[in-house]
């Protein structure tokens, strides 16, 4: 997944501290705060993911229509360079800084620089996404869970602190990003402290098996700032479903406005509706929710495949340090406008 920049969700309150805010401000006031200051001495952050720092949202939410910042003196690069597959950026950010990322790491990618991973030093938790995804496994069957988009393994980390049962089978196209993981993310440290339970591949995540199935299925693909065109396809939906075992089901990242594409004539929240309606036509009515991210909804939005969730029985097999998601009611069914399925139109 992909984040822009960093904002509060008003439908979550998780108990995140920030060393200048313990208890988060609401969304604007947290935008007014972190983009208070702008011009060169702002580095700018964009991001494809989303949840509590979502850097994606807070940007489009200002009268003068720049992107929120982080002031350069507390922003330090440490590393610079082009892969084969992407435009590779790792920053540190100071726990000086007066922003929901101080203390953090981030891996940026793509031109515009979308956020791919957040990792803390002292912490598993993000305030992004990852976190939303580490609410999976305990609604699954026995088994393993893959990884379509591992990045530098934010949402991996969280699950194998959380999940002590699961084993995860992580998928990165690009062995740039995975050295980049080991060596600035602590990957190498994780891999070798669950020998048994995280296993990272290269190559074509879509291609991804492993014997029997998968008991859940993360997808957080993207490329050039956006989804990629794969998941606009039902013939994809219909092979990553085909992978599951009995009972499993798939959390997506589906992006939205909040994402910047790298071509400036598409729109995030046009192919997020793209990739809900191919999922619709394999998860049809009663089979697809959708999580809205921030208190717009087109701004960001996370996936759900299989029967509504049972609020509360699904409640009481979580086991999360968090409020994130105070109970399965957030999510909603997402309904198609203007879609054929078959003959019928819905």
């Amino acid at each position: 997944m992909k984040l822009a920049a960093a904002h509060i969700f008003p439908q979550f309150h998780p108990p995140f501290s920030h060393p200048h805010h313990p208890n988060p401000p609401p969304p604007l006031l947290a935008a007014a705060i972190t983009t208070h200051r702008r011009g060169k001495d702002l580095f700018p952050i964009k991001s494809h993911q989303s949840q509590s720092p979502n850097p994606q949202t807070a940007a489009t939410r200002h009268d003068d229509g720049g992107d929120p910042g982080i002031p350069f003196e507390h922003v330090k690069t440490l590393a610079k360079f082009k892969s084969r597959h992407n435009y590779i950026r790792v920053i540190q950010v100071s726990r000086a800084a007066d922003h929901p990322l101080a203390g953090s790491r981030l891996l940026l990618l793509d031109a515009p620089g979308n956020i791919h991973s957040i990792s803390f030093l002292f912490k598993s938790l993000t305030n992004a996404y990852y976190d939303v995804f580490a609410t999976l496994p305990p609604i699954l069957p026995p088994g393993p869970v893959g990884i379509l988009g591992f990045g530098a393994g934010s949402a991996a980390k969280i699950i194998l602190e959380l999940h002590p049962q699961t084993v995860v089978h992580g998928w990165e196209l690009d062995p740039s990003v995975v050295a980049v993981a080991r060596e600035y993310f602590g990957l190498e440290k994780l891999e070798s402290k669950h020998p048994d339970r995280l296993f990272v591949h290269t190559g074509n995540a879509l291609n991804a098996t492993v014997k029997d199935g998968f008991a859940g299925i993360l997808v957080d693909l993207f490329s050039k700032g956006c989804v990629i065109p794969e998941l606009q396809d039902a013939a994809t939906w219909e092979k990553l479903k085909r992978s599951l075992k009995r009972g499993g089901r798939m959390m997506v990242n589906v992006g939205g406005s909040c994402v910047e594409p790298e071509d400036i004539r598409k729109d995030g929240n046009s192919i997020m509706e793209d990739t809900l309606k191919a999922m619709n036509k394999v998860f049809p009515a009663g089979q697809l929710s959708v999580l809205s991210l921030d208190s717009r909804k087109d701004d960001s939005a996370v996936a759900l495949t299989g029967e509504f969730p049972d609020a509360d029985g699904d409640r009481k097999k979580r086991k999360h340090p968090s409020n994130i998601i105070n109970d399965f009611d957030s999510y909603s069914e997402f309904k198609c406008q203007n879609c054929y399925i078959g003959s019928e139109k819905r």
